[in-house]
Formats: structure tokens, sequence, C-alpha cells
């Protein structure tokens, strides 16, 4: 499947979630969280330290997720990428979108071994859906 392919799978399988979400409005997690709401996507914010970012509730984890989301954007350091990759799978998710400096070649590999649709090493969310501040 082409990048391209993925990106269109990726985002036909909403509703989404962001793990890493941030509320500092610098950081890449709050504006992959505002990637989607300017694109009026549904989109849950996860950060165990906020209740709600950028007017969004925010759940603590993976786990806390909703049933029916189906595609993940990772914005977190490489090491807890590696977990979330786990619990993603264990909830279902099956399309994760690893942004530039959240993956690690064990993240992906983990991930494509456990049959999910990855996006990695390379494309940006925020050019994908045109990002604006």
């Amino acid at each position: 499947m082409s990048t391209q392919e993925k990106i269109d799978a990726f985002l036909a399988a909403g509703p989404f979630a962001v793990a890493g979400a941030s509320t500092n409005r610098d950081k890449y997690g709050n504006k992959v969280l505002r990637a989607y709401l300017q694109n009026d996507l549904p989109v849950t914010p996860i950060n165990p330290r906020a209740d709600e970012i950028e007017g969004v509730a925010a759940v603590d984890g993976v786990a806390d997720l909703s049933d029916d989301v189906g595609a993940l954007s990772i914005v977190t350091p490489p090491k807890i990428t590696e977990e979330i990759v786990e619990a993603a799978a264990a909830k279902g998710i099956r399309h994760l979108w690893m942004q530039p400096g959240a993956e690690s070649p064990a993240a992906i590999a983990r991930a494509e071994e456990l049959g999910l649709e990855v996006i990695a090493n390379g494309p940006c969310l925020l050019v994908a859906l045109g990002y604006r501040e």
C-alpha cells in the first residue's frame, strides 16, 4: 500500500484520538489535535494530566477511549509509543499514525506484528490535513 493509500485509509477510519495531546499550544500534541478540530473531525485527546484540551474532554489513556475510535495519532516519546501500540491493539484500534519523532523501530515492528496499519518515518498529519496556526 502506498503512503497516500495508508493516509486515506487512516482518515477514513475515524473517529480519532491523539495520544500525547498537550495543553501547550506550541507543542505538536496540541497542533495535531487542533488539525482534527479545524477539519471538523471527531477527536479525543489523551492526556492523564488534563480534563480537557481545546474545549474537548480528555481521557487518561487509550483504554479509556470510546469503542468506536478507529484511528490514533501518536505524538509521544518513542518509549511511550511502544506502550501505546500495545494499548491500541488491545483496544481494537487498527490504524496508527506515529508522528515524526514519536516512532521507533521497535514500535513500528510491533505494530506490524500485531497486524495494525502504521504510518511512520515521514509524513505528518499536519501536512495531510492542511493545519493552520
